[in-house]
């Protein structure tokens, strides 16, 4: 077994890759959700302890490159797949629900999910990052018999209008046009504001190119009224984790505050918004100890 600080030191030496290609033993594959085709990469084999991680709006499941072979490694079965209209799961969409919609809300997005996690086997460890963290949790509230942990990576920390506490551009999401924001989400990864090394602004500017801007602005929506589940959350018993950036979009007094109202541990990396990129081996080296807290807890 590693050291947390041995983990750290992996991650300091982090090169620039080529994030569009899958690691090794990954799979590329398609599942058919409710609003429509969702791209999937997986790895592992199936019937180990199963980890589904979900990447958040202009995400995708590239965004746990590092993160697959570690869990692989020690055992693990991994999904992670795109959200509707995000990247490669630009078809999927409102259009093909059942009547059909005109807007991405939280019940496409938590239908997909529930019908993802019931296609394998459940329990399973669940990672949402940013506003997947809040398709996790709506999903856990409701079908807890589905989760066997819970890690919310960068997720908004606040029900309600969750931008509001958001450093320096909370007080101006309040009024800005939800398509607006969108833009201004998009040309702040354009322009490289939190200077990612070249490969990776390679891939997310590439990534633009499919994700509908329609999933984006309608998602910049959503994240102005998050549901309050915590006390469900909680109550469930299911074993939770808070993992933040100490330079998240988010204060990390904020985050301090739901992981205690979430009975859940904090856990503070050198990073922004991203520890899935940035601090990958330390994330794992914690995820690895909630999934031993979850079985030995079962």
């Amino acid at each position: 077994m590693t050291t947390r600080r041995e983990e750290q030191l992996r991650d300091e030496a982090l090169g620039d890759i080529d994030w569009a290609t899958p690691p090794e033993g990954v799979t590329a594959s398609t599942f058919e959700a409710p609003s429509g085709p969702l791209a999937v990469w997986e790895a592992g084999e199936a019937g180990h302890p199963r980890v589904v991680l979900l990447a958040g709006v202009t995400g995708s499941k590239e965004d746990f490159f590092y993160i697959f072979g570690e869990l692989v490694s020690r055992g693990y079965h991994v999904q992670s797949y795109d959200l509707a209209g995000q990247y490669e799961s630009h078809q999927a969409g409102p259009e093909n629900l059942s009547p059909p919609k005109k807007h991405y809300d939280y019940a496409l997005f938590t239908d997909d999910l529930v019908a993802y996690l019931r296609q394998g086997e459940t329990p399973a460890h669940l990672l949402g990052y940013s506003f997947a963290g809040i398709v996790a949790e709506l999903v856990t509230a409701e079908h807890p018999e589905l989760v066997a942990s819970l890690t919310l990576l960068g997720a908004p920390p606040e029900p309600g209008q969750s931008f509001r506490g958001v450093k320096r551009l909370g007080a101006f999401s309040t009024n800005a046009p939800n398509r607006v924001a969108a833009a201004l989400m998009r040309w702040g990864v354009v322009v490289n504001v939190l200077h990612v090394r070249p490969g990776r602004l390679r891939f997310v500017k590439a990534r633009f190119a499919y994700t509908r801007r329609s999933s984006h602005a309608d998602i910049m929506g959503l994240m102005k009224w998050v549901p309050d589940v915590r006390e469900e959350l909680r109550a469930s018993g299911i074993p939770i984790d808070v993992a933040v950036g100490e330079h998240d979009l988010w204060p990390t007094a904020l985050h301090a505050a739901n992981a205690e109202a979430l009975g859940a541990r904090l856990h503070v990396y050198r990073t922004g918004h991203s520890p899935c990129e940035d601090a990958p081996y330390e994330l794992s080296f914690d995820l690895l100890d909630l999934f031993e807290r979850s079985r030995t807890a079962g």
